[in-house]
């Protein structure tokens, strides 16, 4: 039966508890004398376990068949072992007793004890300040080694464009969202470097290396940044996803040929308003792709567009900057 529950705070709620445990064994007829050699072990418990730090530290006293224990955080500790099982009705008046006689009435007392529980809200309060402040700078970092992970798995680490994982995420992802809003044209660029194994054998994987970087930075030169995306698929295989029409297209191409002296084949597929509603993306990609096909297919060193409007393609080489698409080049 439980006979006293106190939270314990500050050294005066310690010294109160024990005269009522050694109270308790009085009334009890056990013997104070043996209680007391026990709660001198029980009180440095206490202690240890944050009385008189100003944290709250809830204790029970209870009378359990012939033994009075007092237990606080998951732990118990007997103070007295009774000769006998005390009658209910005095078990029930000592209850009573003890509870009126934690009722506390000092105000200098009463104000120790605010103080005490106000400095160690304090603590607590500081404590969870700076455990958040460090989770929050945890988590931070967390975000940021994600970032970077997801960059480095998106990444070409030759050209430090984009690599052919990021390009199927991202091409789905533009292409949807032109299809459904129809605010704006998207056009597909894909190239080809001409004769690229020669050059390597020619001159070595090393020079093949540079040559490849030029070509990114070319790409990343005619794009716009965080807007348009420019990929490397892999080997000599390029790509670019860019918010234009087929003219603005043809235009950036042609300076990606301009200043790779001729040597690179393009295709390029636009969508717009007047895109069919059921073109699929992988479709989308087979313009492009036949656009390419074309190019090369036609001598190399050109751009090839095919609007995926009409069933018709056009051809533009790198003498048609001025004019886009003039009707000498159209199929």
């Amino acid at each position: 039966m439980e006979l006293l529950k106190q939270n314990l705070i500050v050294e005066s709620d310690l010294q109160s508890f024990a005269g009522l445990v050694l109270e308790s064994v009085g009334s009890c007829q056990g013997s104070v004398f043996s209680a007391t050699r026990a709660l001198l072990g029980l009180l440095e418990k206490l202690r240890t376990a944050g009385v008189a730090a100003g944290n709250p530290l809830p204790v029970t006293l209870s009378l359990s068949g012939q033994h009075l224990l007092v237990e606080w955080d998951n732990q118990s500790m007997p103070v007295a072992r009774l000769s006998q099982v005390p009658p209910q009705a005095a078990v029930e008046h000592l209850h009573e007793h003890l509870q009126g006689a934690t009722v506390m009435t000092d105000p200098d007392l009463l104000r120790q004890r605010n103080a005490e529980m106000m400095r160690h809200f304090e603590q607590v309060r500081a404590r969870n300040e700076k455990e958040l402040a460090a989770l929050q700078q945890t988590l931070e970092n967390g975000r940021v080694e994600l970032r970077e992970l997801l960059h480095q798995a998106e990444t070409d680490p030759l050209t430090g464009l984009y690599n052919r994982r990021a390009f199927d995420a991202r091409l789905v992802q533009m292409f949807r969202h032109i299809m459904r809003q129809r605010n704006s044209p998207l056009s597909l660029l894909l190239l080809d470097l001409d004769h690229f194994k020669q050059i390597n054998d020619r001159f070595g994987h090393q020079f093949g290396d540079t040559y490849l970087n030029k070509m990114a930075d070319v790409l990343r030169g005619i794009i716009r940044e965080d807007v348009d995306y420019a990929f490397r698929f892999g080997g000599d295989e390029f790509a670019v996803v860019i918010y234009a029409d087929y003219a603005l297209a043809c235009e950036k191409a042609q300076q990606a040929l301009q200043m790779m002296e001729g040597r690179v084949s393009i295709g390029i597929a636009t969508i717009n308003a007047a895109t069919p509603d059921d073109l699929a993306v992988d479709e989308f990609f087979r313009h492009a792709d036949d656009a390419l096909y074309q190019a090369k297919n036609r001598g190399r060193g050109r751009i090839v567009v095919q609007l995926c409007d009409a069933l018709d393609s056009t051809v533009c080489t790198s003498f048609c900057s001025d004019q886009l698409l003039p009707d000498e080049y159209r199929v």
